[in-house]
C-alpha cells in the first residue's frame, strides 16, 4: 500500500506481523466495566468507540487496522466514530469488519467514517455538512437510524493551536444541531474536536441539555488524555503534549424513550502496543456506553 499524503500539522518507523494480545483499559463508569466478543449485548444499554486512527501514517498501517479490528471484536461497540480515515483503511475494514455498515465521509485525501453494528442498529440516512470555511478539508456526518429516534454525529475539527477560531466555529455548528434536533430525538455526537477547554468556554459552554460525557462521569484523570505525547510514542516529537481532544457529546431526548439515557462508562482504548512496537493510533480512543432506559 503506498499511500502520500499530509496532515495540515506533526511519524515513525517499524515492521512486523501483529499479534493482538488486548487487555480492558480502567474505566470512568457508574457501574462495573463489561465487554465482551459476542454479539449478546443489554438492549437496555447503547455503546460506542471514537477514535482518530491516523490513517496518515502509513508506516504498519494494514497491522495497525488490525489492532482496532481486535478492538472491535473485544468490545462489539453498536458505534464506531472513525477520523483521519483513508480509502486503503475503508476497504480493510470492509473486509474484515463485516458485522459492519461503513458510512464515508469522503471519498479523497482523508476522512471520517460511522460504523454501525448490523445487528444492533439499522441505517435510516446520512448526511456531510460542510464547514464553509475550513481549509482542511473537515466536515460533519450525521447519520439516522431506522426504527429509533437517534441521531449520531462525527467530526475532525481544525488542526493545531492556530485555528482556534475555525474550531470554534465548527463547534458552534455541532451545538447548533444538537439543541436544535427534535424533542423526541437523541443525539450522540464524539470525534477529534482538537479542541481546548477555553474555546468551550468562549462558544458559551454547552448548552443547557447537552453534557460532556467524560466530565459527566466525574472528570477521571485516567480517561483524561487522549492526545498523550508522553504515554504514546508513534510520533517523534521534542515535546510533551497532553490534551483532551477526543470527546463525546450526550443530548437526551426531552421526551420519550430516549430522554432517560444517560452516559455509564468510559474508557480509553489502545493503550497496549502492537508486536511492531508501535500503537494503533498516535491517539487513545474512547469507548463509551449508555444506559437507554428502553
Amino acid at each position: 500500500m503506498v499511500v502520500q499524503l499530509s496532515r495540515p500539522c506533526v511519524s515513525s518507523p517499524c515492521r512486523h506481523s501483529l499479534q493482538c494480545n488486548i487487555k480492558l483499559e480502567p474505566a470512568c463508569s457508574s457501574t462495573k466495566l463489561k465487554a465482551s466478543g459476542s454479539d449478546e449485548q443489554d438492549d437496555g444499554k447503547l455503546s460506542l468507540i471514537s477514535w482518530n486512527v491516523d490513517g496518515l501514517d502509513t508506516v504498519n498501517l494494514g497491522e495497525r487496522a488490525r489492532g482496532l479490528c481486535s478492538y472491535l471484536a473485544l468490545y462489539t461497540p453498536d458505534v464506531v466514530f472513525l477520523q483521519e480515515l483513508i480509502e486503503p483503511y475503508v476497504q480493510y475494514l470492509k473486509k474484515r469488519a463485516v458485522s459492519y455498515t461503513i458510512i464515508e465521509g469522503g471519498e479523497e485525501g482523508y476522512f471520517t467514517g460511522l460504523m454501525l453494528k448490523k445487528s444492533r442498529v439499522k441505517l435510516l440516512s446520512s448526511d456531510v455538512i460542510s464547514y464553509p470555511t475550513t481549509q482542511m478539508m473537515r466536515n460533519l456526518l450525521v447519520v439516522k437510524f431506522r426504527d429509533q429516534e437517534l441521531c449520531v454525529m462525527t467530526s475532525h475539527f481544525e488542526s493545531c493551536k492556530g485555528q482556534a477560531e475555525e474550531r470554534m466555529k465548527q463547534l458552534r455548528v455541532v451545538l447548533k444541531r444538537m439543541r436544535e434536533a427534535p424533542s423526541n430525538v437523541t443525539v450522540l455526537f464524539g470525534g477529534d474536536t482538537n479542541l481546548r477547554d477555553t474555546e468551550v468556554t468562549k462558544v458559551g459552554g454547552l448548552p443547557s441539555g447537552v453534557c460532556d460525557v467524560w466530565e459527566q462521569l466525574g472528570k477521571q484523570e485516567h480517561c483524561r488524555y487522549t492526545w498523550d505525547t508522553k504515554a504514546n510514542s508513534n510520533k517523534s516529537v521534542p515535546y510533551v503534549s497532553r490534551c483532551r481532544f477526543d470527546r463525546v457529546y450526550l443530548r437526551p431526548a426531552k421526551e420519550g424513550p430516549g430522554s432517560r439515557m444517560t452516559p455509564d462508562h468510559m474508557a480509553l482504548v489502545g493503550l497496549e502496543k502492537l508486536d511492531c512496537g508501535r500503537y494503533t493510533s498516535d491517539h487513545w480512543g474512547i469507548y463509551c456506553s449508555f444506559i437507554t432506559g428502553s
